[in-house]
């Protein structure tokens, strides 16, 4: 039988060897889909453990599955493993050495951490019921995401419950935040070209003006939420960018613009895009114009699983005590995790990790981005101990 005592011991005493892993990977970033050596490195080291069957379910990825000696359930833990195209502004002496690409959101925390929970465990194989599944995900960052492949590889096969970590700006260290049901929204995008008829300003009526016509789609657009979504529900329609024009005696042409639809329910998710449709469709025939668009679905919305999510509060307070959780609200961000927890029930959780007195203060993406390490520490305490709580006492 697996001791928490013990357990907790060893997290404590790997806890310098996460921070050098953490270290390692953000000093030596790679963007997504790019993750070479990253993943050689998660590879490598994996392998070091034993008892480990490590494999790599697309080019980048990597997977490592610690099979028990008793039949059980099989849970999976996800980590990200991708930076992002941020110039890194900090002194610190592991900062980025790769111009124009830097950590700026923890998932070199979420692989280090994850290395961590796997070297421990793997001393623990005799005594595992069932398995435990290691996913390292690549490309978390670019759509479509590297989840949706790691899937189509196989690497959920099998999987009972799936469980994943986020190191958190916004949450101080020693704290865990937790949501029961919808997390974050689901994250599309449009791209939308009206086309008019180009011609001198001073002759309106020899024209289509897109311009205007674009400006009547955008207002119209609006009020998809404000009118056809229940009050009770959430949506977001925003439009980021709108291009037309070279001068100001002429009447554009053509206008474009781009945005993004955020939903936690995937029956608002299909019914803007026709409402969309709808829309444009009938401000641009009215006016003589005509319209193309563009709409791409992008992360599904993270549906926390009640019991998933119950047995990790349970977790952390035995660990940590009922204070040192909050029970988050959902947000309209948007996370690769959910590829993963729809194929089986699971939940993501977040991890503090800041410190104003260590004035580690700054937004995940932003080019002074860290976060205090003691939270890798919490993430792999969390982490063993539910794996004790799913597999053996369950």
């Amino acid at each position: 039988m697996m001791d928490n005592t013990k357990l907790n011991q060893e997290v404590k005493e790997m806890q310098q060897q996460v921070v050098d892993w953490r270290r390692h990977f953000h000093r030596y970033p790679e963007l997504s889909f790019q993750e070479e050596e990253t993943s050689q490195y998660i590879y490598d080291t994996l392998q070091s453990f034993g008892n480990l069957e490590v494999s790599r379910p697309t080019p980048t990825s990597v997977m490592a599955r610690l099979i028990g000696k008793e039949d059980g359930k099989t849970l999976a833990i996800r980590a990200d493993i991708d930076a992002l195209p941020i110039a890194e502004e900090s002194t610190f002496d592991y900062a980025s050495e790769r111009e124009g690409v830097m950590h700026a959101c923890g998932h070199d925390g979420h692989a280090a951490m994850l290395l961590g929970t796997a070297k421990i465990l793997s001393r623990y194989q005799e005594e595992i019921n069932g398995e435990v599944r290691f996913l390292f995900e690549h490309a978390e960052e670019a759509f479509p995401g590297g989840g949706k492949e790691m899937v189509e590889a196989g690497a959920m096969e099998g999987v009972d419950y799936v469980i994943g970590a986020h190191v958190a700006s916004t949450i101080d260290v020693g704290q865990t935040a937790v949501t029961y049901g919808p997390m974050t929204a689901a994250a599309d995008g449009f791209w939308v070209t009206i086309q008019g008829k180009g011609g001198h300003g001073a002759l309106p009526h020899d024209t289509v003006d897109s311009i205007a016509v674009g400006a009547q789609v955008v207002s119209n657009l609006q009020q998809i939420v404000s009118r056809n979504i229940d009050p009770i529900d959430s949506a977001v329609l925003t439009i980021g960018e709108f291009h037309a024009g070279e001068a100001g005696n002429i009447v554009a042409d053509s206008v474009k613009f781009s945005g993004i639809v955020r939903t936690f329910d995937p029956k608002y998710r299909k019914q803007i895009e026709q409402l969309m449709h709808r829309v444009i469709k009938g401000v641009t025939e009215a006016h003589g114009a005509a319209y193309t668009m563009e709409y791409k679905n992008g992360y599904a919305s993270i549906q926390n699983d009640e019991y998933v999510t119950k047995v990790v509060e349970d977790t952390i307070t035995e660990l940590y005590g009922e204070d040192t959780i909050i029970h988050e609200k959902p947000q309209m961000i948007a996370e690769d995790f959910s590829a993963f927890s729809n194929e089986a029930p699971g939940t993501y959780f977040k991890v503090g990790a800041r410190n104003e007195e260590k004035g580690i203060v700054y937004p995940h993406h932003h080019p002074k981005f860290t976060f205090d390490e003691q939270a890798l520490e919490h993430g792999m305490k969390i982490f063993v101990n539910a794996v004790h709580k799913f597999l053996n006492e369950s």
